[in-house]
Protein backbone atom coordinates (compact mmCIF):
# COMPACT_ATOMS: atom_id res chain seq x y z
CA UNK A 1 0.00 0.00 0.00
CA UNK A 2 1.19 3.48 -0.89
CA UNK A 3 1.17 6.09 1.86
CA UNK A 4 0.78 9.65 0.60
CA UNK A 5 2.12 12.09 3.18
CA UNK A 6 -0.17 15.11 3.07
CA UNK A 7 -1.45 17.45 0.40
CA UNK A 8 1.96 18.49 -0.92
CA UNK A 9 2.93 14.86 -1.50
CA UNK A 10 -0.43 14.27 -3.19
CA UNK A 11 0.18 17.20 -5.54
CA UNK A 12 3.67 15.92 -6.33
CA UNK A 13 2.21 12.60 -7.50
CA UNK A 14 -0.01 14.13 -10.20
CA UNK A 15 0.10 11.96 -13.30
CA UNK A 16 1.39 8.89 -11.43
CA UNK A 17 -0.11 5.44 -11.20
CA UNK A 18 -0.80 5.01 -7.49
CA UNK A 19 -1.09 1.25 -7.62
CA UNK A 20 -3.15 -1.83 -8.40
CA UNK A 21 -5.54 -3.63 -6.06
CA UNK A 22 -5.70 -7.32 -5.29
CA UNK A 23 -8.06 -9.50 -7.32
CA UNK A 24 -11.62 -9.92 -6.00
CA UNK A 25 -13.90 -12.70 -7.25
CA UNK A 26 -17.37 -11.47 -8.16
CA UNK A 27 -19.57 -14.45 -7.36
CA UNK A 28 -23.32 -14.88 -7.67
CA UNK A 29 -23.85 -14.25 -3.96
CA UNK A 30 -22.20 -10.82 -4.31
CA UNK A 31 -24.30 -10.01 -7.38
CA UNK A 32 -27.49 -11.15 -5.62
CA UNK A 33 -26.70 -9.08 -2.52
CA UNK A 34 -26.18 -6.00 -4.69
CA UNK A 35 -29.47 -6.71 -6.48
CA UNK A 36 -31.23 -6.91 -3.11
CA UNK A 37 -29.60 -3.69 -1.89
CA UNK A 38 -30.57 -1.74 -5.03
CA UNK A 39 -33.80 -3.45 -6.06
CA UNK A 40 -32.30 -4.18 -9.49
CA UNK A 41 -33.29 -7.81 -10.06
CA UNK A 42 -33.01 -7.80 -13.85
CA UNK A 43 -32.65 -11.41 -14.98
CA UNK A 44 -29.27 -10.83 -16.59
CA UNK A 45 -27.91 -10.37 -13.07
CA UNK A 46 -29.90 -12.81 -10.93
CA UNK A 47 -31.29 -15.65 -13.07
CA UNK A 48 -28.44 -17.96 -14.14
CA UNK A 49 -30.68 -20.22 -16.23
CA UNK A 50 -32.34 -17.44 -18.21
CA UNK A 51 -29.04 -15.55 -18.52
CA UNK A 52 -27.46 -18.60 -20.23
CA UNK A 53 -29.63 -17.72 -23.25
CA UNK A 54 -28.01 -14.30 -23.67
CA UNK A 55 -24.82 -13.51 -25.58
CA UNK A 56 -23.03 -13.42 -22.19
CA UNK A 57 -23.78 -17.09 -21.52
CA UNK A 58 -24.56 -16.42 -17.86
CA UNK A 59 -25.18 -13.73 -15.32
CA UNK A 60 -23.14 -10.54 -15.22
CA UNK A 61 -22.47 -8.07 -12.44
CA UNK A 62 -24.30 -4.76 -12.37
CA UNK A 63 -22.15 -1.94 -13.72
CA UNK A 64 -22.85 -0.01 -10.55
CA UNK A 65 -21.64 -2.96 -8.47
CA UNK A 66 -18.31 -2.69 -10.24
CA UNK A 67 -18.19 1.08 -9.70
CA UNK A 68 -19.15 0.70 -6.03
CA UNK A 69 -16.02 -1.36 -5.43
CA UNK A 70 -13.87 1.68 -6.24
CA UNK A 71 -13.55 2.78 -2.60
CA UNK A 72 -12.81 -0.80 -1.45
CA UNK A 73 -10.00 -1.11 -3.97
CA UNK A 74 -8.79 2.46 -3.40
CA UNK A 75 -8.34 1.78 0.33
CA UNK A 76 -6.20 -1.24 -0.64
CA UNK A 77 -4.06 0.82 -2.98
CA UNK A 78 -3.26 3.98 -1.04
CA UNK A 79 -3.88 6.06 2.03
CA UNK A 80 -3.42 9.78 2.60
CA UNK A 81 -1.87 10.64 5.97
CA UNK A 82 -1.37 13.99 7.68
CA UNK A 83 -4.59 15.58 6.47
CA UNK A 84 -7.70 16.54 8.43
CA UNK A 85 -10.00 14.34 6.33
CA UNK A 86 -10.91 13.27 2.82
CA UNK A 87 -14.27 12.55 1.28
CA UNK A 88 -15.84 11.27 -1.92
CA UNK A 89 -17.01 14.29 -3.93
CA UNK A 90 -18.45 12.33 -6.86
CA UNK A 91 -17.54 11.09 -10.30
CA UNK A 92 -16.90 12.61 -13.69
CA UNK A 93 -16.94 10.28 -16.68
CA UNK A 94 -18.03 6.70 -15.98
CA UNK A 95 -18.09 4.03 -18.68
CA UNK A 96 -18.69 0.27 -18.71
CA UNK A 97 -16.96 -0.92 -21.92
CA UNK A 98 -17.24 -4.63 -21.13
CA UNK A 99 -19.33 -6.86 -18.82
CA UNK A 100 -18.19 -8.63 -15.65
CA UNK A 101 -19.34 -12.27 -15.93
CA UNK A 102 -20.16 -14.12 -12.72
CA UNK A 103 -17.09 -15.63 -11.03
CA UNK A 104 -14.73 -13.20 -12.76
CA UNK A 105 -11.72 -11.91 -10.88
CA UNK A 106 -11.80 -8.11 -10.80
CA UNK A 107 -9.15 -5.56 -9.84
CA UNK A 108 -8.58 -1.82 -10.17
CA UNK A 109 -5.69 0.44 -11.08
CA UNK A 110 -5.70 3.97 -9.66
CA UNK A 111 -3.94 6.85 -11.41
CA UNK A 112 -3.81 10.40 -10.03
CA UNK A 113 -4.97 12.42 -13.05
CA UNK A 114 -4.82 15.86 -11.45
CA UNK A 115 -5.08 17.88 -8.26
CA UNK A 116 -6.84 21.26 -8.10
CA UNK A 117 -7.13 23.79 -5.29
CA UNK A 118 -10.52 24.12 -3.56
CA UNK A 119 -11.34 26.22 -0.48
CA UNK A 120 -9.64 24.56 2.50
CA UNK A 121 -7.89 21.86 0.51
CA UNK A 122 -7.62 20.15 -2.85
CA UNK A 123 -9.70 18.06 -5.18
CA UNK A 124 -7.98 15.00 -6.62
CA UNK A 125 -9.25 13.36 -9.80
CA UNK A 126 -8.36 9.68 -9.71
CA UNK A 127 -8.82 7.57 -12.80
CA UNK A 128 -10.10 4.18 -11.71
CA UNK A 129 -9.60 1.48 -14.33
CA UNK A 130 -11.27 -1.84 -13.55
CA UNK A 131 -10.33 -5.03 -15.37
CA UNK A 132 -11.19 -8.70 -15.20
CA UNK A 133 -8.55 -11.38 -15.29
CA UNK A 134 -8.00 -12.43 -18.90
CA UNK A 135 -10.11 -9.55 -20.26
CA UNK A 136 -9.08 -7.73 -23.41
CA UNK A 137 -10.36 -4.31 -22.35
CA UNK A 138 -11.44 -2.52 -19.16
CA UNK A 139 -14.83 -3.33 -17.67
CA UNK A 140 -15.18 0.13 -16.11
CA UNK A 141 -13.29 3.40 -16.33
CA UNK A 142 -14.30 6.17 -13.96
CA UNK A 143 -12.92 9.51 -12.81
CA UNK A 144 -13.42 9.64 -9.05
CA UNK A 145 -13.28 13.03 -7.34
CA UNK A 146 -11.87 13.09 -3.82
CA UNK A 147 -11.70 16.23 -1.71
CA UNK A 148 -8.80 16.35 0.75
CA UNK A 149 -8.84 18.98 3.50
CA UNK A 150 -6.21 20.60 5.70
CA UNK A 151 -3.43 19.19 7.80
CA UNK A 152 -4.01 16.70 10.60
Amino acid sequence: MLTINGIDDLKARTGEELGVSEWKTIDQATIDAFADATGDHQFIHVDPEKAKETPFGGTIAHGLLTLSLGPVFQFEIFTIDNVAFALNYGYEKVRFPSPVPVDSKLRMTATLADVAEVPGGVQARITQTFEIEGGSKPVCVAEALVRVYGAA
